[in-house]
């Protein structure tokens, strides 16, 4: 009784599996070349751009000089925009790609789902037959043996498709959870460039306004200047508007969080608050959700990266994990979220991060534990108990301490790297797309560093 069908079969099954996924069309790759090319000519622009802006602000102020840096702020951030613009469309094309690799594992999937039922079909008919039934119906011992070999392959076959086929469904589901990473990174951009946009909107205004006003003449210039500078007294009641340890904090009590900070770590002070302010400015939800919340379908803390590190800090510092108050993911406008929450007090660090500098580290079974020797924050603030994401003083320090890991220096262009690295990685420091966040943040530094001066009385 011949069953070499059933090995035949098999065989053109394996072939099935093992064809590879066929390429798009040789256009596409053109296509990605030259918004490739495109990106890197508007980086090499940026960078020029970069190294005038910086020149400028070491030149003493003038009404020359600050225009001109208003112009290449402006030049960069249409730049930026320029370069976010392909960068999203780049991303539109890597989403479309998976989409079809989707679809081809998804046909690729039901295919081999009817393939294996066939087969497994024909091994019950194999199984009805006896032993002696197999050998009466073979003419000669070397017939019965091949079919056995035979079947024994068909078997082996077997095992090996269900296996690749559990293979296939991991890969779909990959795809699938890539493809979402990667659409939410796109309307993350898209959050950026609407930002973006507002703000080459009110640099051309301030613009504007000072050549209405001055009508060119440096004297008028520096009028304007000392018009624009914020009394101590009005200083003295501004707010900080974030809601870590103790809710608002008064600006003095900031800046003096900050100076704590910056003397303990040789960070700039003014660099400090810019970072905070700027984060804040951002609308961001820095202490409505819980641990326990979800968002969208999804847990609003990362539940392997850091909801295990928040409960050991949470152990340490003896509050109740349940219900502490965190930040929320962003929402889009139709109410789907972006990205995850769980970020604690006035530095609005992950827990993850917090770890770095709080003292927390993972032993080989996974676990989180406290070390107070590990503990940086506790350590330079000379403190008795273990440093916490919710006091403001400790929460200033670890911004501190990661701006001078990431290079802060004092320069402009250290300062400004360091908080592009605080804001996107040190990956994502150098990427067009996110060039705004340094330029601003540099533009609060200068601002911060005047108040800070008044407030002083220099």
């Amino acid at each position: 009784m011949k069953r070499n069908w059933y090995f035949i079969g098999a065989l053109t099954l394996m072939f099935i599996l093992v064809t590879p996924v066929l390429t798009k069309a040789e256009t596409d790759a053109e296509r990605k070349a030259r918004l490739e090319a495109q990106l890197h000519q508007i980086e090499m622009q940026m960078i020029e751009s970069e190294k005038s802006l910086e020149s400028k602000q070491r030149e003493r102020q003038s009404l020359e000089r600050d225009l001109d840096i208003i112009d290449t702020q402006i030049n960069r951030a249409e730049l930026g925009i320029r370069a976010r613009n392909l960068a999203i469309t780049e991303l539109t094309d890597q989403i479309g790609d998976k989409e079809v690799v989707i679809e081809i594992l998804t046909e690729r999937l039901a295919k081999q789902r009817d393939s294996i039922g066939d087969l497994l079909r024909k091994t019950q008919e194999v199984d009805n037959f006896s032993l002696i039934e197999i050998m009466l119906s073979n003419q000669n011992l070397s017939e019965f043996f091949s079919d056995f070999e035979t079947f024994r392959t068909l078997n082996n076959s077997l095992r090996e498709s269900l296996s690749v086929l559990q293979d296939m469904k991991l890969d779909t589901e990959d795809q699938k959870v890539s493809l979402e990473e990667k659409q939410l990174t796109e309307a993350e951009l898209k959050r950026q460039q609407e930002l973006e946009k507002a703000q080459i909107e009110s640099r051309e205004r301030e613009k504007e306004q000072i050549l209405q006003v001055t009508k060119g003449e440096e004297a008028s210039y520096a009028e304007l200047l000392a018009s624009q500078q914020k009394t101590v007294a009005q200083l003295r009641a501004q707010l900080f508007d974030l809601l870590g340890g103790g809710g608002a904090i008064p600006f003095p009590d900031a800046v003096q969080l900050a100076k704590t900070a910056g003397a303990v770590t040789g960070t700039d002070p003014a660099l400090i608050l810019a970072i905070l302010e700027q984060e804040s400015s951002y609308g961001s939800n820095i202490g409505s959700c819980t641990m326990g919340d979800t968002s969208a379908g999804k847990d609003i803390m990362h539940p392997t990266r850091d909801k295990p590190v928040f409960l050991a800090i949470a152990e340490i510092l003896g509050f109740n994990s349940a219900n502490q108050p965190v930040s929320c993911p962003l929402l889009r406008s139709d109410g789907s979220r972006i990205g995850w929450g769980g970020a604690m007090g006035a530095s609005q660090f992950i827990p993850s991060t917090w770890a770095i500098y709080g003292g927390y580290s993972k032993d080989s079974a996974g676990n989180w534990s406290y070390k107070r020797t590990n503990d940086a924050i506790r350590t330079l603030l000379g403190k008795s108990a273990p440093s916490s994401p919710f006091n403001n003083q400790d929460a200033f320090t670890a911004t501190a301490l990661l701006l001078r890991d990431n290079g802060a220096n004092g320069t402009y262009g250290s300062d400004r790297l360091a908080a592009l690295r605080y804001y996107a990685g040190w990956g994502g420091a150098s990427r067009p797309e996110n060039q705004f966040y340094g330029d601003q943040v540099m533009e609060r530094k200068s601002r911060l560093q005047k108040e800070v001066r008044i407030l002083s009385g220099s």
